[in-house]
Formats: C-alpha cells, structure tokens, sequence
C-alpha cells in the first residue's frame, strides 16, 4: 500500500473529525471566540450564535407540531449500478439503486429515517429544500458530526411543506456519485387533480467510468487551467484527503471540459465533461419508459440532481403547464422548456397525446442529452440523439414565475441587507464567497424574526446555481417573487433575493455546482443567541 503524506487539507479534517462534537458545543456556548474579527461581504466571527442543538432550534421544531412518524432505514455503501445499454459501473449508492429509492411522506408528518454508512468515508445527508430543524441538516462540522464508516445517524423531524425535494451528501463531492434520492412531500389537500405520476432525477454521471471518480475530478479541477493547484480546506472529508482515498495513482482520464458554452447561461456552461447523462439512472441509449394513456393529465416531478451539468428540459410534442418551483406552487405558466441548475425542481403538468414521445434534458452546453420515454401506444422509440423542437421553443423562467397567493411572502421593507461577491475561475479553481474559501466558523449574521435581503453579485466568468438551507426565498428581492431554495446567478450580474429568518440556526449558503463548493463557494448565515 502506498504511503502519502498528509495534506494539510487531510489534517484539517482529522481535526475536525476528533474535534466535532467540540465544535457544535462551542456553538452552544455562544460564539467562536475569535476575537471579533471582521471579513468581507458581512461575514463575522465574534458574538453568540445559536446552537444547531439549543434551545431556539427546539422551540421552532415543537412549533411545527407532530404528526403521524413515518419510519425508514436506509445504507450508503459501495454497489454495482446498472446504467443499462450494457454499461455498469462501481459506485457508492443507497441500496443497490440509481437513483435511490424514493421517501415519501405526507405534509405534517414526522420522518425519522436511519443512515447506515458502510462507505470507507464518513458521509451525511442533507435535506434539500426542507425547512427543518437545523441539528437534522446534515452538514458535518456545522450541524453535525460526519457519520464515521460503520456507523449510524438516525434524522428525525417535521416535514411541514408539501413539495418535490431531495436528498444527498454533504461530504465531500459524495453527491456526484450515486448517493441521492427524490424526497415526495404530499399535500393532504392536494389541489391539482392527475391521473399520473412521473418523477424524473436528472443526472451528469463520471464515477466509475474508466477509473474516474468524483475525487479524482476535483483533484484535477483543482490543479487549475493556470496548473499551479490549490489548498480548498473541504468542509467535510474527515481526515481522508479525496484524492489520496480515491485516486492514489491519479490514472483515470481527464474530464476538464474546455470550451463549453450556452447563450442561455451567457457564456461557459460548466467544468466537467462526462461521459454520460442519466434520466432515473438510465442512459439515453436504454432509457426508462413510462407508460400512460392518451388523454391522461400526469404530473412529472423534475429534480436536477446533477454535478456541474444545467438541463434543459422538453418533451416533443407536448406543452408543459408549470405548477411548483422547488416544492413551493406557482400561478400556473404555460411553456415548450425549462432551465434546471443543480439542486432546482419544478412540477409540470402535461396532457399526454398519443404516440411515443421523447423526454429530453439536454446538457446545457455540453453537446449531449439524457433521455427518458412517454409511451400511450405502440411504436418505435425515438432514438438516443432525438432533440425535439420544444427544446428551442418558449422558455419558462424562473424570474418570471409569481408565486401562488398562499406562499407569497408579505410586502415588507427589509430589516437587513447581505451583500456579497461570488469570486474565482477556472485559472486557480479558486471560487469563494468576498475571496474568503469556506470557513465553519465565519458567519453571516441575522436576527430571528427579520426579513433579510441578500443580494449576490456573481465577478465571476461562470454562472452557479446558489442554494440557501432551512429556507425558501423570493426571487427579485420582493414578496413578488417566486419562492425558491435554489436559484441561478448569471456572469457578470446580481441576483437578490429576501426570505423571513424564521429557523433559527447555523444555515449553509453554497453554489450547487458540487466541485465550486468543495473548491471553497460555501458560507454561513447564523443566527443570533
């Protein structure tokens, strides 16, 4: 076996890994003790903050009451995952599915599921999209200690939203593997009226493909176009340097994408070339089918799971009528496509024809596609470069989306204003919030009970999909805008969004492109004690 020497990133895990349950009381004892120190863009060390296990954060999950307990166990552990069309690929996954397999609850439910880790890492599972309790978020080093190999975590909370969520790791860049699964949230009083159901997990795929693996990818990425490396400080790997785990060797092929471009995305559409894109774990050459009547009203449920890989997304032949965004509903908006960054969601309706109708998520820039089939009769399949007209067709956007009546947020003035600069590029794989890479301990401060406005300015030449936990936001900065927990910021410009600060906790905001956040494009909103 061969020998390495530890990194500095690898011992700045083992401490955080021996030190965890440290890190969380210094929380609860009410600040860092950093000695007030300032950075950037907000960001603060000093003061007390609440604990993602005190007394506030108990009080607000009482509030939310509960409900009938659904109960789930669920493994991460290596598996061998059929992607279909012949090909197989060694990954880690829950259970031995692709994606996993789903979790459904009813809104007012409480889930108290089970995580048995038989990885050889530590990993986590976040919630994404939920408004829980903030010790159940699933972020090692902030909410929780990462769940060692051999190991258990038992999450339990209230679900009070109905919506399409999911969850993943949040260690690491485990999420690019096969660890993630749709998360259903019913609605007891259920106002849209289908026959069919349709969830569809978009996927970029690369692990275990030629020897590749999420690991070596960012170790790659993080050499840089300018070749000089960097030190990222990952939040949550534990004490195992990625690359040194997974790629000692460093023989797999390269994935660096070059010249990748999208006028939607206004310029570079993202990092990672790979090899294959999935609908429901299947490749475009062999994908799923979904059987239906013509006539049928289905509901498709659309989660962009991916790495680094926008989707755009048609079905030919059809028109799609939008109903949710993230979970949350919006006044109903007709379209032919949609645009999903990483971490995004959106609910359709669509009245099926009859025929063999191609579902398309083109890789956004990338010069390929996943495919899935709707069927309501016999006939062909369409082929795996099949690219319906609908994809250039009427766009929907987000911005342009109005929330329904009963989750618009009130007309309201701002209480506080977060400003703050995404920075970094591909020449030193060095993105980051204000030019500060993720540190645990530096936070963003609110006060429970305000309306907070955050406005991003992206100085970026690339365009990344910004994920808050614990929360969802109006986009545009005003109770007009759609509710969302994800939400794309382009080049060169600013999104502004505000959201109630009513969770209390230690809340991550991040990019959702898995390898800028691991690079350092992560940082905290705590709440005051």
């Amino acid at each position: 076996m061969p020998m390495h020497r530890p990194t500095r990133r690898a011992v700045l895990g083992a401490a955080l890994a021996v030190a965890g349950t440290g890190a969380l009381a210094a929380c609860s004892d009410g600040g860092s003790g950093h000695g007030g120190a300032h950075a950037p863009g907000g960001a603060q060390d000093s003061g007390t903050y609440v604990s993602p296990g005190g007394k506030e954060v108990a009080a607000a999950e009482k509030a939310r009451g509960s409900g009938p307990v659904r109960k789930v166990s669920l493994t991460a552990t290596r598996t061998r995952l059929d992607l279909g069309g012949g090909t197989t690929v060694a990954s880690w996954a829950y259970g031995d599915r692709l994606p996993g397999r789903e979790v459904r609850v009813t809104a007012g439910e409480t889930l108290d599921l089970t995580l048995a880790n038989h990885l050889p890492q530590p990993t986590s599972m976040h919630w994404h999209g939920l408004a829980l309790r903030n010790d159940m978020d699933g972020v090692p080093g902030l909410t929780q200690r990462a769940i060692a190999p051999g190991g258990d975590f038992r999450y339990r909370f209230a679900v009070p939203h109905p919506g399409t969520y999911w969850f993943h790791p949040h260690s690491g860049v485990q999420q690019d593997r096969g660890l993630y699964a749709p998360l259903i949230v019913e609605d007891p009083k259920e106002p849209l009226a289908y026959d069919k159901e349709w969830v569809v997990v978009l996927d970029d795929w690369v692990d275990g493909v030629d020897g590749s693996t999420p690991d070596a990818v960012l170790k790659e990425l993080s050499g840089g176009m300018g070749g000089g490396g960097m030190d990222h400080g990952a939040h949550s790997m534990s004490g195992v340097e990625a690359s040194e785990a997974e790629d000692p060797d460093g023989g797999s092929p390269s994935r660096m994408m070059m010249g990748a471009r999208s006028e939607l995305l206004v310029g570079d559409a993202g990092d990672v070339a790979y090899p294959y894109y999935l609908v429901n774990g299947r490749v475009a050459g062999d994908p799923e089918t979904f059987r239906a009547r013509a006539g049928d009203r289905i509901r498709l449920r659309i989660i962009n799971a991916g790495g680094d890989t926008a989707f755009r997304v048609a079905l030919g032949g059809h028109r799609l009528t939008v109903t949710h965004t993230d979970g949350f509903p919006v006044r109903h908006a007709e379209g032919d496509a949609l645009l999903l960054g990483m971490g995004e969601r959106y609910d359709v309706l669509v009245t099926a024809g009859d025929g063999v109708f191609p579902l398309v998520a083109l890789a956004e820039g990338k010069d390929a596609a996943a495919l899935a089939v709707l069927r309501t009769r016999s006939g062909a399949a369409p082929g795996a470069s099949v690219r319906p007209k609908e994809l250039d067709g009427k766009l929907v956007q987000a911005g342009r989306l109005v929330p329904d009546p009963s989750v618009a947020l009130t007309e309201q003035a701002p209480d506080r204003t977060i400003r703050t600069r995404l920075t970094g590029g591909m020449a030193d794989y060095d993105w980051a919030f204000d030019g500060q890479p993720y540190d645990a301990k530096q936070r963003r401060p609110v006060e429970a009970g305000e309306r907070v406005r955050v406005v991003f300015d992206n100085g970026t030449a690339m365009w990344h999909p910004l994920h808050l936990h614990g929360h969802t936001f109006a986009l545009g900065g005003n109770a007009a805008g759609a509710r969302k927990d994800t939400a794309i910021v382009l080049p060169h410009r600013s999104l502004t969004v505000e959201f109630d600060a009513d969770n209390p906790g230690l809340w991550m905001v991040h990019c959702h492109n898995v390898y800028h956040a691991e690079a350092g494009m992560m940082t905290v909103l705590g709440y005051r004690g």
